[in-house]
């Protein structure tokens, strides 16, 4: 158990903390959700965290991300004299060794087994026979898609799915509904978040063509849930329907 005193700003490293690091995580944000039973003091959203009581809770380290997090307030943690300690994930081997520094600065001196069994799963994704070209929005109103250079579209090239924005200047660019369609791609990717599409929200929009609902938290999140991603979401994938 780690006597450090944890703030996590970042729902897939709160879990990471929580079951590696038992006791140590005292704060996260209200969209942590994982473990079910977490029991830790809520101090606000990823985009608008509560420095005053992130402040009043002591912490050791506050654990934060390039991309969820606003660089004005990790200018404000740091400010109040807080250490902050920022992740970069942009691939999936950068995200196995930002998890390493993370479990590190959080004091877990032996490697957790989910962490071997993450790595263990991808090593055994097959190269895909085939592959498919998909846009993959992350947003409605506006329509927002995967751009270049994200976690996601790195584990969906893993899977033999190429989103046709990959090469676009931003990573999330806002792009017209005709345009996305006039795209032609072979599927739509829709995930559960940060925008909840459903059976009855997004396929929708694209008529006729193979929509695949797949869990954001097997997308986007870097940590445990990398173990049973390798897995399920092939299966979401295979699952995309007209």
């Amino acid at each position: 158990m780690s006597s450090l005193r944890i703030v996590s700003l970042v729902p897939s490293l709160t879990e990471v903390v929580a079951l590696s690091a038992p006791g140590a995580l005292v704060g996260a944000t209200d969209w942590c959700t994982h473990p079910a039973d977490l029991d830790a003091v809520r101090i606000g959203g990823t985009k608008n965290p509560e420095v005053e009581r992130i402040a009043a809770l002591a912490p050791d380290l506050v654990i934060a991300n390039e991309e969820e997090n606003r660089p004005s307030d990790l200018a404000d943690l740091r400010a109040a004299g807080l250490e902050v300690l920022v992740t970069e994930v942009r691939t999936l081997p950068q995200a196995f060794g930002e998890l390493a520094r993370v479990l590190t600065a959080c004091g877990v001196d032996a490697r957790p087994r989910w962490l071997d069994d993450a790595e263990a799963a991808w090593d055994a994704v097959a190269p895909p026979k085939t592959r498919r070209t998909a846009v993959v929005p992350v947003w409605r109103r506006p329509w927002m898609v995967l751009g270049q250079d994200t976690f996601a579209g790195d584990l969906l090239s893993r899977l033999g799915v190429d989103h046709l924005y990959a090469d676009h200047r931003e990573r999330y660019p806002r792009v017209p509904l005709d345009t996305l369609r006039a795209a032609a791609p072979d599927l739509v990717v829709l995930p559960d978040e940060p925008y909840r599409f459903t059976a009855d929200d997004g396929p929708d929009a694209f008529p006729g063509v193979p929509c695949a609902l797949v869990g954001g938290r097997y997308l986007t999140w870097y940590g445990p849930s990398l173990a049973k991603a390798a897995t399920v979401l092939p299966r979401q994938l295979r699952a995309a329907r007209r």
